[in-house]
């Protein structure tokens, strides 16, 4: 079959074929449904020749693992969605079901086909209905690797990892044009919907790469992390473990004063397989770390609160991140490892006119349903409703370890003193009480060793001891079995 490269290659892109070759495995892509043809014909399209429709579709293998591929052409109909062009991808979504692989699209398209009306759009609903029916069942991985606009925005926005390219990605509902009429607003595609936007402010991506070769190695790494279908076991890999680095390395990463940030990828470094972390969203939320990672050479899911993203604290976009990503990880029965080092959810006017309340009750709500093993560890703060939500043993976490100088407490200490000592506070005569309280606080209320004596910490453990407590609990934990469920159709989380 012929194809139209030099056309995108114009464009600074690879073609449709390209692109599914540089993604799967040499000479593994097998084509079905070339011969779809569109069956419109208003508006001339009776005399439009549109080579399968503007989409190939078919299967291949990924590190010799079958996944199904689909990937718009841009060069054909400017790669827009007609009923069988929609079609043809629904039945590949419907197909990997059923052959239990990841469905991979590499969306490059102009949007719904004008000319067909209602049919595009029965094909738009063709696909989301499918994309939802693979949801938690098969992984589903979308590439945008062109325009993105209306509503072809929604199916990547089902699936459960998206991959943008710099400089050639854009995702609106209305592109500029739209806007402009509206709105009166000049505005470019790129400050509209460009990678950089929904990496790092909207949160749509997850990931964003420089360019088209570095998106397909990132999605070939990212399948080798997780499960290809709901009850496949991934294989355990090869590791290394610098055990003496890494002790040594732990020891050192807290700082003295506790208002100190430090980055909390140290601490995943020194508890994980060396070099096996691979972060997810890593540009978005950034008070919050989410990634896979591999403990022993078995796949963990991380969440962990980072000290120096925003001193650690839980807002709005921090708790959509953890949410979704707890929820992928039970989905397809990724033990959790939790990485708790946090102030609280963030105060004042303008999250909680955001709903931080409803996006924090979504974190709760993810980890109390979450039934995969779930191994917390505290290593510095853990105040209020947040120590509750970042699987607390309260929100059904298997097992809970604190370093010696952990803090959990409603709040820290001088906030709490402010409270309960408000007017020794203002007599200066009453300073030395006043400090008295604060340490006897410190000692008394928010030490490790009170949550361990009321059960709620399995064991309080030096850091240089984590890696090889986490590693033992996952294998004590590596054929759990979820508790009896109450009898109902689903739960309500507040979306």
């Amino acid at each position: 079959m012929e194809y139209n490269v030099e056309k995108q290659h114009a464009k600074g892109k690879l073609h449709a074929i390209e692109r599914i070759h540089a993604l799967v495995d040499k000479d593994s892509f097998m084509e079905i449904y070339s011969g779809v043809k569109h069956n419109c014909t208003s508006f001339g399209m009776d005399k439009k020749d549109i080579p399968y429709d503007g989409v190939i579709t078919g299967f291949g293998t990924i590190n010799g693992k079958k996944v199904a591929v689909y990937a718009q052409d841009f060069t054909v109909q400017g790669g827009s969605l007609g009923k069988m062009h929609g079609d043809k991808i629904a039945q590949l979504i419907d197909m990997a079901i059923d052959a239990r692989c990841p469905v991979i699209g590499i969306n490059d398209s102009g949007g719904a086909r004008i000319q067909e009306g209602v049919n595009s759009l029965a094909g738009y609903g063709e696909l989301f209905y499918q994309n939802v029916r693979a949801s938690g069942y098969i992984p589903q991985i979308s590439i945008i690797a062109g325009p993105c606009a209306g509503g072809a925005v929604y199916s990547p926005g089902i699936t459960d990892f998206i991959f943008t390219v710099d400089k050639i990605s854009y995702m609106f509902i209305t592109g500029p044009k739209v806007v402009k009429s509206v709105m009166f607003l000049d505005i470019t595609e790129e400050d509209l919907g460009g990678g950089t936007v929904h990496s790092q402010k909207s949160g749509v991506t997850h990931f964003r790469c420089p360019d088209e070769s570095d998106c397909y190695s990132k999605v070939r790494a990212l399948l080798d992390y997780i499960p290809h279908y709901y009850g496949e076991s991934v294989s355990a890999q090869k590791f290394k473990f610098d055990e003496k680095k890494k002790a040594k390395k732990i020891e050192a990463v807290i700082p003295e004063r506790s208002t100190q940030g430090y980055d909390i990828r140290d601490v995943i470094d020194c508890v994980t397989d060396d070099d096996s972390f691979f972060e997810v969203a890593s540009e978005f939320a950034v008070s919050v770390v989410t990634g896979f990672a591999r403990v022993e050479g078995k796949t963990v899911g991380v969440i962990a609160n980072n000290p120096a993203g925003l001193g650690g604290i839980m807002n709005c976009d921090a708790s959509d991140k953890a949410a979704r990503f707890v929820r992928y990880c039970d989905a397809f029965n990724v033990p959790l490892l939790n990485l708790v080092d946090i102030p609280g959810f963030i105060p004042g006017p303008q999250e909680e006119q955001k709903g931080i309340i409803r996006h924090g009750a979504k974190l709760i709500y993810a980890y109390s349903e979450a039934t995969v093993p779930k191994v917390t560890v505290i290593t510095r703060k853990a105040y209020g409703g947040a120590y509750i939500a970042m699987c607390s043993k309260h929100l059904g976490a298997d097992f809970v370890f604190a370093w010696p100088k952990a803090e959990i407490a409603v709040m820290g200490a001088e906030g709490a003193i402010q409270i309960l000592y408000a007017k020794e506070l203002k007599d200066p005569a009453q300073a030395q009480l006043v400090a008295q309280k604060t340490q006897e606080y410190k000692d008394t209320v928010m030490t490790p060793k009170t949550a361990a004596e009321r059960g709620y910490i399995s064991e309080v453990i030096n850091p240089a001891e984590t890696r090889a407590k986490i590693a033992q609990c996952f294998r004590l934990l590596d054929n759990k079995k979820p508790t009896a469920k109450i009898e109902k159709k689903h739960g309500n989380i507040p979306l």
